[in-house]
């Protein structure tokens, strides 16, 4: 059972990022490969300046990190197990309920 404050506010954070659709993309991007802000911003058919705010956002819950690379700034996730979370995250859910649908999908917004 959790009970420590701090496992609750990390679990938390988590949340925060996946209630955006956007920034569910952005984790399951970064999860298959570090990418560049450009590259993510084509793939994912959205504006830099979007972009950006998701980066950032993601960046302040804790599970991207900014690797300087020459003049450019690649982002990765924070730590190689937060891919493997999401991927048991989404294989529990679907298992639980696989014909639901969240009525809060396209909530928008920011840690």
């Amino acid at each position: 059972m959790l009970t420590v404050a701090s496992d609750i506010e990390v679990l938390a954070r988590f949340g925060r990022a996946l209630a955006d659709p956007i920034r569910c993309r952005l984790l399951l991007a970064l999860r298959e490969a570090p990418a560049y802000p450009s590259d993510l911003a084509e793939a994912l058919g959205i504006s830099r300046t979007r972009l950006s705010n998701h980066l950032a956002c993601l960046r302040d819950c804790g599970l991207v990190v900014t690797v300087p690379d020459g003049r450019r700034t690649r982002y990765e996730l924070a730590d190689e197990r937060l891919g493997s979370a999401l991927d048991d995250l989404r294989s529990a859910v679907v298992a639980v309920e696989s014909d639901r649908t969240c009525p809060d999908a396209e909530t928008k917004g920011c840690c």
